[in-house]
């Protein structure tokens, strides 16, 4: 019933933006702290940034902070990532997630972000 739906990757030039967002349903959204994970073709899983229940508490990977925004809507059920300044190695597979414990535990099925010339 869990359901975490991610959208809005697609193909993007160098210096680019697109906006990713993480549909949840099926839980207390509220409740949840939230985090994206992406992984790049080869390359194993990257955490890339959390965000707690109310949106008070975020971090970001150094490989993205001053270039990525990390975000929440609790009233519409959605969480989102605003990349600016993108470049070729944020190429990857993009996921959301809810924590528990500390965990990643339901994840989405994954957005592809593809920054290319």
């Amino acid at each position: 019933q869990v359901q975490l739906v991610e959208s809005g990757g697609g193909l993007v030039q160098p210096g680019g933006s697109l906006r990713l967002s993480c549909a949840a349903s099926g839980f207390s959204f509220d409740m949840y702290a939230m985090v994206w994970v992406r992984q790049a073709p080869g390359k194993g899983l990257e955490w890339v940034s959390d965000i707690s229940e109310a949106g008070g508490r975020i971090h970001y990977a150094d490989s993205v902070k001053g270039r990525f925004t990390i975000s929440r809507d609790n009233a519409k059920n959605t969480l989102y990532l605003q990349m600016n300044s993108l470049k070729p190695e944020d190429t990857a597979v993009y996921y959301c997630a809810n924590i528990l414990v500390y965990t990643a535990h339901y994840w989405g099925q994954g957005t592809q972000v593809t920054v290319s010339s």
